[in-house]
């Protein structure tokens, strides 16, 4: 007779997960290279953009109209 095993068998989309997740649990050096990495991405993204790339069309526009028109002659008037 043949006896099957009444546990299912995990899928391969929880067998990747589970090797990603033990693998980071396990990481040492890892763990404190994707912190020094998240920190980089932070400050590019958000303290740059804050800095280094105002809002131009809120600042001389006010509605969406307005914006619209200021893109179009500024496209219009480089060419």
């Amino acid at each position: 007779m043949h006896t099957e095993d009444t546990r299912s068998k995990p899928n391969i989309f929880s067998k990747i997960i589970n090797f990603y997740v033990d693998g980071f649990r396990n990481m040492t050096v890892g763990k404190t290279l994707w912190l020094v990495i998240l920190i980089k991405l932070f400050i590019i993204f958000a303290v740059l953009k804050l800095f280094f790339f105002p809002d131009f069309l809120s600042l001389k526009n006010k509605t969406d109209d307005e914006k619209a028109k200021y893109v179009r002659t500024e496209m219009i008037q480089r060419n």
